[in-house]
């Protein structure tokens, strides 16, 4: 049975609550910290999450509506759902600064310029630093790293390998 408690909580409310969610592959960031937590309204009695994927086909997509829908029901929220929007399309511009950093300290190399820097997609090399040792002495060994949005480097001091996430 639902209650009438969960009309009671505000976007702002359900907003705040979703951003706890972490992001399926890079559990250290949230959704709401990718950018990818785009809006919330209600319609009617109805709650409507919308969220964009970082790519058409991302994997994670179908596990942060999962996700969404089970905190949602923990919360007394029983009628929602989750749409995927396309346009406009997910940029690295809306990582924030703090995801930006959380990233660099669990090892992944963050996206250093603006979406308009579409290097990555023609192979032009980066000038990165290292997330472990600083060091600016690295290497790209595959434009793919453990995701598609991330191209895998090796530092050549520490010789450690790295994830980038690419600017798109």
């Amino acid at each position: 049975m639902t209650t009438a408690f969960p009309i009671l909580l505000s976007e702002e409310e359900i907003r705040k609550l979703l951003s706890t969610i972490p992001d399926p592959e890079i559990p250290v960031i949230t959704i709401s910290d990718l950018g990818v937590l785009r809006q919330i309204q209600w319609n009617g009695d109805e709650l409507e999450v919308s969220i964009t994927p970082t790519y058409s086909g991302c994997p994670a997509m179908k596990m942060i509506e999962q996700d969404i829908l089970a905190l949602l029901k923990e919360k007394g929220i029983e009628k929602a759902k989750v749409v995927l929007v396309y346009s406009p399309a997910w940029t690295t511009d809306w990582i924030s600064a703090e995801a930006k950093e959380k990233l660099r300290v669990y090892g992944i190399a963050p996206p250093q310029h603006t979406s308009v820097d579409k290097g990555a997609l023609i192979g032009k090399p980066k000038h990165l630093a290292c997330p472990r040792c600083k060091s600016e002495h690295v290497e790209m060994i595959s434009q793919f790293g453990s995701t598609a949005c991330k191209a895998l480097y090796k530092c050549l001091d520490c010789l450690e390998p790295f994830d980038y996430f690419k600017c798109i």
